[in-house]
């Protein structure tokens, strides 16, 4: 097991991060997963460390992003809101169900209806 907590260049890591995060549409969420499934291997990361770390390396990067990144539509894989603090992930359910995304029962959001396929639109001309 690697002892990684952060990625080898954070700031270049978490601007990849950022710029994904801002392409998910309104009303649409992706998971942390996801996000680095969607990201070049790090230099100097090998694959099975990427495997392992990268997910938590993608949600250190929404937590840190700037105010203008829609960080609320980013979910764990099963479509939870997974903050520790209480007052945040009600807050980061609220700005989701503002965008029209509902959760069942359980706190989940069905991800084959709200979750973004990773396709980005072109700008309407």
């Amino acid at each position: 097991m690697s002892n990684l907590v952060l990625p080898p260049d954070p700031q270049s890591f978490y601007a990849q991060v950022w710029e994904i995060v801002s392409k998910i549409p309104r009303s649409r969420v992706a998971s942390y997963g996801q996000i680095a499934k969607m990201l070049p291997l790090p230099a100097g990361v090998d694959g099975d460390t990427y495997l392992e770390f990268g997910a938590l390396w993608v949600s250190g990067a929404v937590a840190g992003s700037p105010n203008d990144v829609p960080w609320h539509r980013v979910v764990n894989s099963k479509g939870e809101v997974s903050e520790r603090d209480g007052l945040e992930a009600k807050r980061h359910k609220l700005l989701l169900e503002d965008e029209g995304v509902m959760f069942n029962v359980r706190g989940r959001i069905d991800m084959k209806k709200y979750g973004w396929s990773g396709k980005i639109k072109p700008p309407a001309e």
